[in-house]
């Protein structure tokens, strides 16, 4: 299954995209915003696992976990998740592709291709201060549902970091 936006090409992750991704979690394990995510392993026996079994459910409509590629290059991911009555969806794209809308041109061609499916409820979180993580989910039509103080990271006192998470909702069935 493949989808085409406009300037992109989405696809179901397959097992040898874990080099790829790999690049993209180091990039972003090495940025700002990696403090409000959990951290990403990169070795390659864990990258490799983990990428095999995202392959895996490439029927699956409980756990989707799509590549975005620009030409050939796998340049971000997108992942959704089932959980009770909605889909949590994630994504990362390599910081060398933020800015140009890839995000969103990828995520609304995704969201059209699964309301064919009968999915049209998703939800998302970040921290509120990823002013361009709630910058696209504002873009894509998500609201604001409510916060909730997260910690993935301790302090040097073994103490936890807590910042302000966002709570989203996109409900397309409206």
């Amino acid at each position: 299954m493949i989808i085409c936006s406009q300037r992109l090409t989405i696809r179901r992750v397959a097992a040898e995209d874990w080099k790829s991704i790999k690049g993209i979690w180091e990039n972003f394990n090495s940025s700002y915003y990696a403090q409000y995510d959990t951290p990403h392993l990169t070795d390659d026996e864990n990258v490799r696992a983990r990428i095999a079994r995202w392959a895996n459910f490439s029927d699956s409509i409980e756990h989707i976990f799509f590549a975005v590629c620009l030409n050939s290059e796998l340049i971000g991911y997108i992942a959704f998740n089932i959980r009770e009555n909605s889909h949590e969806i994630g994504y990362c794209f390599h910081s060398d592709y933020h800015g140009n809308g890839y995000a969103k041109e990828s995520l609304l061609a995704v969201f059209d291709y699964l309301r064919t499916l009968g999915i049209n409820k998703f939800t998302a979180g970040t921290a509120i201060n990823n002013k361009p993580s709630v910058a696209l989910l504002k873009s894509l039509g998500f609201k604001l549902t409510g916060t909730d103080n997260i910690s993935f990271y301790k302090d040097e006192n073994g103490n936890d970091i807590i910042f302000q998470g966002g709570n989203f909702l996109l409900d397309l069935s409206k």
